[in-house]
Order: C-alpha cells, then sequence, then structure tokens
C-alpha cells in the first residue's frame, strides 16, 4: 500500500508515471494552447488595427494644429495658428458661447432629468406609464423634425440668434435620453433604503435627496457628459438658430474658416484642437468617480 501511494506521490509532483518514464504533455492539450496563443494574437492585431483607425485623423489634427504656415518663417512646432486664431478671429468668442451654452444644458439637463428619471423608476400608475410611452416615442424622432417648427415659433418670440434658445433647443433635445439614463441607473439602487429612510422620519423627497442622489453620481455624471457631448457638438441645430457672427459656436466658428476658393487649414486645426481639450479634460478629471457597486455594502445584513 505505501508503494502505490509512493508512486502516485512522485507521479504527482515529479511528472514520472507508474513505469518510471516521465509524464509528458498530451499533444492534443499542446494543440489547443498554440490555437488560443494565435486566436490572441489575432485579437491584439485587430483591436491595434481599430486604435489605429481611431486615434490617427487625431494625430494629423494635432501635427497640422502645430505646423506652421507656408508663409511663416518658422520651420519646427510652432503655436503660430492659435495665436492667429485667437488674435484675427473671434475665436475667444465663439469659446466663450460654447461653454455659456453647453453649462447651461448639461446643469438644466441634470437638474430636471434626474427628478423625472426618479419618478420613472419608482412610479407603478398609468400615468407613469403614460409618461415612460411618451417619452420613448420623443426618444425615437430626430431632433431635424423638430428645428423647423421650432425655429418658426422661435421667430415670433425672439429667440432666433439667441444663446437662449439655442440653450432651450439642446435641453430639450436632451431631456429623453437623459431621464432614461437617471432611471436606468435608479433602477439599480434598492428601494430598501428609501423605505428605511421613510421609518426613520425622513420624507419622499428627503430620502430622494439624502440617499438615491448621494449613491447616484456615477449615474448623474454619465448624464452630465452626455449633455456635455452633445451640445459642444452639435452643428445642425446652432447653423438653424444662429445668424450673427460673434453668436457663433465654436462648431459654428470653424465652418467660417471654409471659403469658396481656400480654407485656412492651420486655423482650422488649430481651432479643433482647442474644441478637443474641453471634452479630454472633463473625462479625465471625472474619470475617478465612476465606480460599481459602491452600494454594495449597503443592504449588509438584511
Amino acid at each position: 500500500m505505501s508503494t502505490v501511494l509512493h508512486t502516485h506521490t512522485a507521479t504527482a509532483a515529479g511528472g514520472v508515471n507508474a513505469d518510471g518514464t516521465g509524464a509528458r504533455p498530451s499533444r492534443k492539450r499542446r494543440t489547443v494552447s498554440e490555437a488560443d496563443l494565435r486566436g490572441r494574437w489575432w485579437r491584439f492585431a485587430l483591436i491595434l488595427a481599430i486604435t489605429a483607425v481611431v486615434l490617427i485623423p487625431i494625430l494629423v489634427v494635432v501635427v497640422l494644429a502645430f505646423s506652421p504656415s507656408s508663409t511663416s518663417s518658422s520651420t519646427g512646432p510652432t503655436f503660430e495658428n492659435f495665436t492667429n486664431v485667437f488674435q484675427e478671429t473671434l475665436a475667444s468668442t465663439w469659446l466663450k458661447n460654447s461653454l455659456v451654452v453647453t453649462l447651461a444644458t448639461v446643469l438644466v439637463s441634470v437638474a430636471v432629468a434626474a427628478p423625472a428619471g426618479y419618478v420613472l423608476s419608482r412610479g407603478r400608475s398609468r400615468a407613469v406609464a403614460g409618461y415612460s410611452l411618451l417619452l420613448f416615442v420623443m426618444q425615437s424622432l430626430p431632433i431635424i423634425t423638430s428645428v423647423v417648427p421650432l425655429f418658426i415659433l422661435f421667430a415670433t418670440m425672439g429667440l432666433v440668434d439667441n444663446l437662449l434658445g439655442l440653450t432651450i433647443v439642446y435641453v430639450a433635445s436632451t431631456m429623453t435620453v437623459a431621464t432614461w439614463m437617471m432611471a436606468a441607473y435608479f433602477d439599480s439602487i434598492p428601494a430598501s433604503l428609501e423605505e428605511a429612510s421613510w421609518i426613520d422620519g425622513c420624507s419622499v423627497f428627503g430620502s430622494f435627496r439624502k440617499i438615491v442622489l448621494r449613491n447616484s453620481l456615477p449615474g448623474v455624471l454619465s448624464t452630465a457628459i452626455f449633455a456635455f457631448l452633445l451640445a459642444w457638438n452639435d452643428y445642425l441645430v446652432a447653423i438653424v438658430f444662429l445668424r450673427s457672427n460673434e453668436i457663433f459656436t465654436l462648431p459654428m466658428g470653424v465652418q467660417s474658416f471654409f471659403q469658396q476658393n481656400q480654407t485656412d487649414w492651420g486655423g482650422v486645426m488649430a481651432l479643433a484642437v482647442v474644441m478637443m481639450l474641453p471634452p479630454i479634460i472633463v473625462f479625465a478629471a471625472l474619470n475617478k468617480y465612476f465606480s460599481v457597486g459602491g452600494i454594495g455594502g449597503s443592504l449588509a445584513g438584511r
């Protein structure tokens, strides 16, 4: 009995069979390992190709923005294009207009979508169901279908060629998706947390503010980033509602560099780099606040 036990122990530890020969890995296992390795290389090559397709245009924009123009005496990278853009055009005004419109859109969208999404997540009635269906129908309609009627309405109200009118359109266009995003995140928060606060004497609004919102930071930030990108990058709505050069946003300002017979590519690329900076800064600053499972321990022991 001890001899058999010793033989099995030696085989497991040193790779020796009962007949004294060394244990060899099966050909089937080696073949599967090689196939898996080849599959990993193919996936790596595919991801590398997709990354190159995404990043190469951005790198080209950055390189051209810092390249000297044909009339410049510089031979290396230069800030000449940025200097010309901000000194000879209204780029600083366009930047300020974009920031004002975008920040107003983000604040209003989040402030309205948060309670609306809470009602959509917790409400169980025919009114809430009808409200949900209405949001779904509005979400399925493209914004271009309402631009012309809104332009006619805003023209009678003096909101054409006005940043306030543009902000109203942006808020309306983001509201449906923002509400759905907030409702989806509120669904992940257990209702028992609110019920416990109600037992402790907290009101419905108080539990929403102190319990739900405090545990919904990733959802709020996702909604804010969605509204930010929609308002910051929009060109279609702006070209319809804006007329004066000093009211332009940055996408409209970039379009003004394209003339009939020539295009200032250095200015275009410099302004494009300026447009890319705020989204990059926003994502870099808010990335650490995105977490999953932040309320996982709230129901421990229940």
